[in-house]
Parts: C-alpha cells; structure tokens; sequence
C-alpha cells in the first residue's frame, strides 16, 4: 500500500501540475484522449475503486469486479 500511495502522492503533486503549467506556458488545451467507451471504463473503475476504498475492508468480490472491468478494458484496447 506505501507504494500506491507514493505512486498517487507523485502523480497528484508533481505530474498534474507540472502538464497542466506547460499547458498554459505553451497555450495548448489539455485533451484526455479516450474513446467514449474508455471514458465508460473509467468513470466506472473510479466509482469502483471508492465503493471498494470506502469501507475499512474490501472482499473478494470487489476484486473480481475490478479484474472485469480491466478485462474489458484490454478486449477495448485491442478492438
């Protein structure tokens, strides 16, 4: 769990403001890049994440739903 956290802690307060500073050094929009169904995908593995984050514990079937949603989102990939 110290590894995911760092790995969020990097992303969230180093990545994001540093990409969004060249944004508007350069003035270039940012664009997500996803395809309608990824952005699916995504809202919904991040719903998923805070309903499995949201209780103290999580259960096997938490973790089968996100294995789906990762599945589907590799069978996206390759469409």
């Amino acid at each position: 769990m110290n590894l995911f956290f760092g790995s969020v802690l990097a992303t969230i307060a180093l990545t994001v403001p540093a990409v969004l500073l060249i944004s508007n050094v350069i003035e270039q929009p940012i664009r997500l890049g996803l395809e309608p169904a990824e952005m699916v995908l995504l809202v919904t593995t991040i719903i998923m994440t805070s309903v499995s984050f949201s209780s103290g514990r999580t259960h096997s079937l938490n973790g089968v739903a996100h294995l789906i949603l990762f599945i589907a989102y590799i069978i996206l990939m390759f469409e």
